[in-house]
């Protein structure tokens, strides 16, 4: 399909992207990589009536220590998450998830900021983000401020951005702990996965379970209360609300759910 008529602006710097987008109003939406929002723009799912380019925004496309932290800009993308060498020694989940997304041709377009910010359950990185505690740092009409990532998705492609803010800067403290896994179930290696998970020290994530990217809170607590991989993963479907569709009915996915936090778990242990 053709989208719908649409406002086209390119913007020079941050500060010119917010001001084309407070123009816009509710009506606007930032482009970045283009691999989330076309999709949806094709399909009148999504229609804009003015579209902000910060796709040549290099003010926000970085990888550096800060603090104690990994700051990642957010137009940062996943090619250049996968081959960093800082992300791969500090972050080596988010190197490893970066380097799974989709194929060559989106990995160098698609970026951090905007998979997060478009808040696909099915996506990898958001639940990446929420097994690595991330902080997400926005600007926008109100001024700047940090959202936890735990509180940043509210919905299916819903976050907690306001109207014409924008986000800018992912901030990810050095794990304590150098247990990591990422596993997910595709049908072809380029699809979304049909569930997948993200393992960090003692965080777990999932993929596909549910309208956001989820922690799964009852393996967390499993795990904190002494059981073995095994026993925690069998709590890996609780609480979660997985999608019954043409890829699997929802007790297909919460078996799924189970056996990859099991590999996870235990792939995270033998890396600790």
């Amino acid at each position: 399909m053709i989208p719908a008529p649409f406002t086209y602006k390119r913007a020079s710097s941050v500060e010119e992207a917010l001001n084309l987008a407070a123009q816009a109003g509710e009506d606007g939406k930032f482009l970045a990589g283009g691999h989330s929002l076309m999709p949806l723009m094709k399909l009148r799912l999504a229609v804009p009536e003015t579209i902000v380019d910060i796709g040549r925004l290099g003010e926000l496309s970085y990888v550096r220590e800060d603090d104690g932290h990994i700051a990642v800009g957010a137009l940062a993308t996943h090619d250049e998450l996968a081959r960093s060498g800082l992300v791969g020694s500090e972050l080596p989940l988010l190197a490893h998830a970066a380097g799974q997304v989709g194929d060559p041709q989106v990995r160098h377009c698609g970026t951090i900021g905007g998979s997060l910010a478009h808040a696909d359950p099915a996506a990898d990185l958001p639940a990446v983000a929420l097994a690595l505690g991330a902080t997400f740092r926005t600007r926008g009409p109100s001024g700047s401020r940090e959202i936890v990532a735990d509180d940043f998705f509210l919905g299916l492609f819903e976050t907690a951005l306001q109207p014409g803010e924008l986000l800018t800067e992912i901030r990810i403290r050095k794990p304590q702990s150098a247990g990591w896994s990422f596993q997910k179930f595709t049908k072809r290696g380029i699809d979304w996965a049909i569930v997948g998970v993200a393992v960090q020290g003692a965080n777990v994530a999932l993929v596909n379970m549910g309208a956001t990217p989820v922690r799964a809170a009852a393996v967390e607590g499993a795990l904190a209360s002494g059981m073995g991989p095994s026993q925690a993963a069998a709590h890996a479907a609780d609480g979660t609300s997985p999608p019954d569709d043409l890829n699997g009915p929802r007790a297909y996915r919460e078996h799924l759910a189970r056996v990859l936090v099991r590999r996870a778990l235990e792939e995270s242990a033998a890396r600790a």
